[in-house]
């Protein structure tokens, strides 16, 4: 079994730290900057440090809510291949397209509720997961770690 590399295996190289910057929209404006300056970017990484999950709760699920966003998604679906059959459909396209929403709403509104009571209300919860990191390092190839900070600072390309 092999364990996962903390640098992607596609790129090898020996990176040194250009600046470490609290944000990733910091990291942004850094490697834009280098772009701007016509220094070539494919030479640098923004490596996140510190990471953690973080889960944000967005509400409480109930078998109402769950029966409501089962019946939308069920509707979406019906409504795409109620479009994909109609396409074959010769007269009354209209009447397939519709079938299509409803019964599409009536399956997704059981199976949303079937999913939700199968969860035993151990998660009566709706949420989002995200990464964030404590910094983030901008590395650039050692090669042109010189250029890229006379760039940043101002003193452009010293190649």
């Amino acid at each position: 079994m092999t364990q996962p590399s903390r640098i992607p295996p596609t790129s090898s190289g020996n990176y040194r730290v250009l600046r470490t910057v609290p944000t990733y929209a910091e990291a942004q404006q850094i490697v834009d900057a280098l772009s701007d300056e016509g220094f070539p970017v494919e030479h640098v990484r923004v490596v996140g440090t510190g990471l953690r999950s973080v889960e944000q709760v967005t509400g409480r699920m109930t078998n109402g809510k769950a029966a409501l966003y089962g019946m939308a998604s069920g509707a979406w679906l019906g409504l795409f291949v109620g479009l994909l059959l109609g396409l074959f459909t010769v007269g009354g396209w209209l009447s397939v397209v519709l079938w299509g929403v409803a019964l599409g709403a009536v399956w997704g509104l059981v199976f949303g509720l079937v999913g939700h009571a199968a969860t035993g209300g151990r998660r009566d919860f709706r949420s989002v997961q995200g990464l964030e990191a404590d910094a983030y390092d901008i590395l650039v190839n050692a090669e042109h770690i010189d250029d890229a900070a006379a760039r940043l600072t101002g003193g452009g390309s010293t190649a």
